[in-house]
């Protein structure tokens, strides 16, 4: 059904319509029929060519296999990112601008969700790469160790990593979804 809100939402962005409600939009991801565990295999190894192609400078390359990840997520901050920076060196300054009010669409719907200080005020995620873009991507920060926690209503994934200064700090995001993704899959088993 490709008339859900999920791929409703997707035929706004493509379309250059980028101020959605991305919270939103990333939870529809989860309650559609694109999402798939099914996919990540796919999704995975697409993502380790990316890499392949920006060593290699082949910008084609890298905005086939970005745009094949968003076929199977949308709501994938890695693609975004990498089309973003693509179309700038290509000088397509149309879609740099669309890649890139998606990708902090995206961002800055999960880091002011909340300020990631405590289970209670924990990150929203969705998904677990959500956690490794914020921690990389955004914070530049090295993943050192994670572990559950949990606060009021929230189940948390704590995450202790070193900043660039060299310093422990740790990170709360809010995975209730991720959590409930989970159970709902080993109840169907």
């Amino acid at each position: 059904n490709l008339n859900d809100k999920y791929s409703n939402y997707v035929k706004l962005l493509e379309s250059g319509k980028t101020d959605i409600d991305y919270t939103d939009f990333r939870n529809s991801f989860l309650e559609s029929e694109q999402f798939s565990h099914k996919h990540r295999q796919v999704y995975d190894s697409l993502k380790k060519e990316v890499y392949n192609k920006i060593k290699d400078k082949n910008y084609n390359g890298v905005i086939d296999l970005t745009k094949a990840i968003l076929s199977i997520d949308y709501t994938s901050m890695f693609a975004h990112m990498y089309l973003q920076k693509t179309y700038k060196i290509l000088g397509d300054t149309v879609n740099r601008n669309k890649y890139h009010d998606i990708e902090f669409g995206l961002i800055n719907s999960i880091t002011k969700s909340g300020d990631g200080n405590t289970c209670e005020t924990g990150w929203h995620v969705t998904q677990i790469e959500e956690e490794y873009f914020i921690i990389n991507g955004v914070l530049g920060a090295d993943f050192q160790s994670q572990g559950i926690s949990s606060g009021g209503k929230n189940t948390c994934d704590k995450m202790v990593v070193k900043t660039e200064e060299g310093e422990n700090k740790t990170y709360y995001f809010e995975a209730n979804k991720v959590f409930e993704m989970e159970q709902r899959m080993f109840d169907k088993k």
